[in-house]
This record gives C-alpha cells, structure tokens and sequence, in this order.
C-alpha cells in the first residue's frame, strides 16, 4: 500500500517537471532562429519582436 502510495507521488512529480519544461525547447528553437536570420542577408528585421514573432509563426506551422 504504501509502495503505491510512493509511485503515485514519484509520478505526479514528475508529471510537474515535465510539464514546467515542456516550453523550453521551443523557446530554445526561438533563439537559434532569432541568432540565424541576424546572420542571414536575405531576411531583415525592422526589430526583435518582428523576428521573434516570425521565428515563433515558423517553428509553429513546421510541426503540423
């Protein structure tokens, strides 16, 4: 019973990990993107939040 109990919690922690670190690969994924098209001459951005909003609009539609 209480070897039950144990796993239960083990999970649920776990469960909360996962969850609190999910949005960190794709935050990552932004940066690259982000430091990329600073490199890239055929893409400029007018500012960084034009860049991130196309990095993000871009990560988003490769997953589908």
């Amino acid at each position: 019973m209480v070897k039950n109990i144990l796993i239960f919690i083990f999970l649920v922690i776990a469960v909360v990990v996962i969850m609190n670190f999910s949005d960190h690969n794709f935050k990552r994924a932004v940066q690259a993107c982000i430091a990329g098209s600073q490199l890239d001459k055929e893409v400029t951005f007018k500012s960084a939040e034009e860049a991130k909003e196309f990095c993000e609009e871009k990560i988003r539609n490769k997953g589908e």
